[in-house]
């Protein structure tokens, strides 16, 4: 009888034994695991962002361009008609609501917002720009 239960006794400790290891690997592969996909989701971020800012370098740099253009007809403009006058503020305020939309774009980066959300602003301040562009034209 004492045989039986010290074997029982060796089995049962064996078992709990291998069963402790396997959840102590287990603990330390999931661990791992999140890690790694924290990680990764980091790098990630980072790079879409840094894709994101030289998407915003652009826009700003159209914008700019686009600025001077309007600068350098607004005398004309203004020399003319009142129609001709309301035409070239309409089509500034085109320009205007562009610069809201790269702002736009700029404060959701620096507040860090995740990149889906940053890629849907910019493409709103490209149409935006777009748009502008083409009241520009239209002049």
């Amino acid at each position: 009888m004492r045989k039986s239960r010290l074997s029982l006794f060796k089995s049962t400790s064996m078992l709990i034994s291998v069963v402790g290891i396997i959840m102590i690997i287990s603990t330390i592969v999931v661990v791992a695991y999140v890690g790694y996909s924290m990680v990764s989701s980091g790098i990630t971020n980072e790079i879409s962002s840094g894709t994101q800012y030289d998407e915003l370098a652009q826009l700003k740099a159209e914008y700019s361009n686009l600025t001077v253009q309007f600068d350098s007809i607004k005398a004309t403009y203004y020399a003319g008609s009142a129609d001709d006058i309301q035409t070239y503020n309409d089509a500034r305020i085109e320009l205007t609501r562009a610069a809201s939309a790269i702002e736009n774009v700029q404060s959701a980066l620096d507040a860090g917002k995740p990149s889906n959300e940053v890629d849907s602003r910019i493409e709103f301040a490209k149409q935006k720009l777009q748009i502008a562009t083409n009241a520009y034209n239209n002049l």
